[in-house]
């Protein structure tokens, strides 16, 4: 049965010129300070009646069955999440961004038996620090089939159980849960103890049911070689997707119980925050058959799959979720001679909301050490990152690229904080920075994205590689000489960041009331000891780019349906909500206001008691704006209104420009 939710569709559009000079009409109209550092009082605001308190917490009755620090519309929010108009929604209709990570390559490996964590405890001190230093709202949880289903046709519940504990650590931390039953090179049983390689996925018996040659890849550099060029890989691949001998019809059927096995034992809030199932990791078909494109074979072969796993999801009480596919991998590839023609294009307009575009993303050419031998550069994957974009539209869905990152160790390890500043400017906007503020209406949707990949073991493992005693891997991710973990454990067992928390822990818009116009996002992460800045505010906003100085800052652009839900933006943890600084036609603040209704510019936790905070702006019916900052450490009165004329200035302008596209 459907879920009710709050009809959020949009009414028409109207001038947003109008709309933003007549909400940017007086500084002091939407609770600005008259004086730098004054915050509008709680004590202004009456107290609210009903099932909210005067702080605006949920109340007694429903907080018990919400993460600590859940507000009065976090409840309905969490209900429910799906496709709406070719962008994700929650249960208030609100546009979501979801932005985390990937949990964990431990999955695939054997020292924990196919599971992300070694205990629940592990799984907590993960989640709340993904929450809190990795600023995560979504994680991508990695199952292992070969460790569900053991024994053909059995499926192991104490496998499944220990799964939805790990997974329920997430969920308690106000994490939102996409599982991923993961694949690469289609099984490890494939590979002998002496092999230099690994893979994942399929159990044992569907390997030797297969009969495959010895596996061999013969010259290759790259472990990804082995996806065409090992024969007993792409054999073994190819009988998947032609179900020989039934093995893909066993594969759904432990999908299908494993869906049933989280929807029965979670609870039904906990199972809310369960959003989706990604069905299979990076398909390929193998070989191909005499004459099959890849675009045939994922309309032939591929897209029937699909449409099994998803009469599996219904089945299995999934109804509401989408199926978050896969084209073939290499259907954006950056190497020419990698690219196949695919992402879908004979699947129709109308997948949303019964599948999601789900893609990944590597810079090949980066990672290869050969074809690029620079850093990334500003601007370098929006184009890349646009046409997910795109795809995705033409598709009638939203996307999401479910795996992004670069090596944090080996010879192109240096290339790692512009090629991932690059990335995340890429999943923020289509514009590089520079370009931005002169064409915010061309910005397009923010993107989703799950990076990879977030392993508190990394550098801690005990990993027999193909079960050799003689081959214990401990370095790095301990598989297939990969290090690319945000985080690890530092010598007192406390998670730690590995990558420059600026570039991590960043502002995005996780909820918009309304419709999301344009936003970016300036981190001012560090490559080694520079300050990469690839989008300062223009010279001719001097005011606006003396409040920012060289702090970080993000710039929102949004339509509200003048919902009293506020749009959510995750804060930095380094954005102290005492020195954060907000300039929007809802008010100018300097030092935020704890959340309470009828503030309109206001910090507040979030959700799950990790720490981790947002940034709520409460506004009526219309096109807004707002400019966040940790910039000026205590900024003038004077500078203040300054700034926000210029801004309102170029945002009046921006709106002219929008309106007459």
């Amino acid at each position: 049965m459907a879920k009710k939710r709050r009809d959020a569709r949009l009414p028409g559009l109207p001038a947003l010129a109008c709309a933003l000079a007549l909400a940017g009409a007086s500084l002091s109209a939407a609770g600005a300070p008259s004086a730098a550092g004054a915050r509008p009082s709680a004590a202004d605001t009456p107290p609210s009646v009903g099932a909210v308190t005067v702080a605006g917490t949920a109340s007694s009755d429903r907080a018990g069955r919400l993460p600590p620090g859940s507000l009065w519309f976090d409840e309905q929010a969490a209900a429910d999440f799906t496709v709406e108009d070719g962008r994700f929604t929650d249960g208030l209709g609100r546009e979501v961004v979801l932005r985390g990570y990937n949990v964990s390559g431990e999955t695939k490996l054997a020292e924990n038996d196919g599971l992300p964590f070694a205990s629940v405890a592990d799984a907590e001190k993960s989640a709340s620090a993904m929450r809190a230093l990795g600023g995560a709202n979504t994680a991508r949880f990695l199952l292992s089939w070969a460790y569900a289903e053991p024994v053909r046709g059995q499926v192991d519940e104490r496998y499944l159980a220990a799964v939805t504990g790990q997974m329920r650590a997430f969920l308690r931390a106000g994490i939102r849960v996409y599982p991923d039953f993961h694949q690469d090179l289609y099984s490890r049983h494939l590979f002998h103890e002496d092999s230099w390689p690994t893979g994942d996925g399929a159990p044992r018996w569907a390997v030797e049911a297969g009969g495959y040659p010895r596996e061999s890849c013969g010259i290759c550099l790259f472990w990804g070689q082995n996806i065409t060029q090992n024969k007993a890989v792409t054999q073994a691949t190819y009988d998947f997707w032609h179900n020989a001998g039934g093995v893909q019809d066993a594969f759904l059927a432990t999908a299908g119980t494993t869906m049933a096995y989280l929807a029965e034992h979670l609870t039904p809030a906990e199972f809310d925050g369960v959003i989706g199932f990604d069905p299979y990791n990076e398909p390929h078909a193998g070989t191909y058959d005499p004459g099959q494109s890849s675009r045939a074979w994922e309309r032939d072969l591929l897209w029937p799959f699909y449409e099994r796993f998803r009469a599996r999801m219904d089945a299995a009480g999934w109804r509401d979720k989408p199926a978050f596919v896969e084209p073939n991998l290499f259907w954006n590839a950056n190497l020419d001679f990698q690219r196949q023609e695919g992402g879908f294009l004979d699947a129709g307009s109308g997948l949303g909301p019964r599948y999601v575009f789900n893609t990944h993303f590597y810079d090949q050419k980066a990672i290869s050490g050969v074809f690029m031998w620079g850093k990334a550069e500003n601007g370098q994957y929006t184009g890349d990152f646009s046409a997910v974009r795109d795809r995705a539209a033409g598709a009638g869905t939203a996307g999401i690229v479910s795996e992004f990152g670069h090596p944090l160790a080996g010879m192109v390890a240096d290339k790692a904080p512009t090629v991932m500043k690059a990335m995340y400017q890429a999943l923020d906007s289509r514009l590089p920075g520079g370009t931005w503020w002169s064409r915010p209406q061309d910005s397009g949707p923010v993107l989703s994205g799950t990076q990879w990949q977030w392993d508190i073991y990394n550098g801690r493992h005990r990993e027999l590689m193909n079960g050799n005693p003689g081959k214990i891997l401990t370095e790095g991710d301990a598989w297939n000489d990969e290090d690319l973990s945000a985080v690890r454990l530092d010598a007192s067992g406390t998670p730690v960041l590995r990558q420059d928390d600026r570039l991590l822990d960043r502002l995005y818009p996780g909820a918009t009331a309304g419709r999301l116009l344009a936003f970016t996002y300036e981190d001012r992460s560090r490559d080694g000891s520079t300050t990469l800045t690839w989008n300062p505010v223009p010279s001719s906003m001097p005011r606006l780019s003396e409040l920012v100085g060289p702090g970080r800052y993000g710039v929102l652009l949004w339509h509200s349906d003048g919902s009293p839900a506020p749009t959510e933006l995750h804060l930095p943890a380094s954005f102290d909500p005492a020195s954060t600084t907000v300039v929007s036609d809802l008010g100018t603040v300097h030092g935020l206001p704890a959340y309470d209704e009828g503030v309109p510019v206001a910090a507040s936790p979030e959700p799950g008691g990790t720490g981790s905070r947002r940034l709520l702006l409460t506004a009526p019916a219309g096109a807004h704006y707002a400019l966040v900052t940790d910039g000026a450490a205590v900024p003038s009165g004077d500078l203040l209104r300054a700034a926000r004329a210029e801004l309102e200035t170029w945002a009046s302008k921006a709106a002219e420009a929008a309106a007459a596209r």
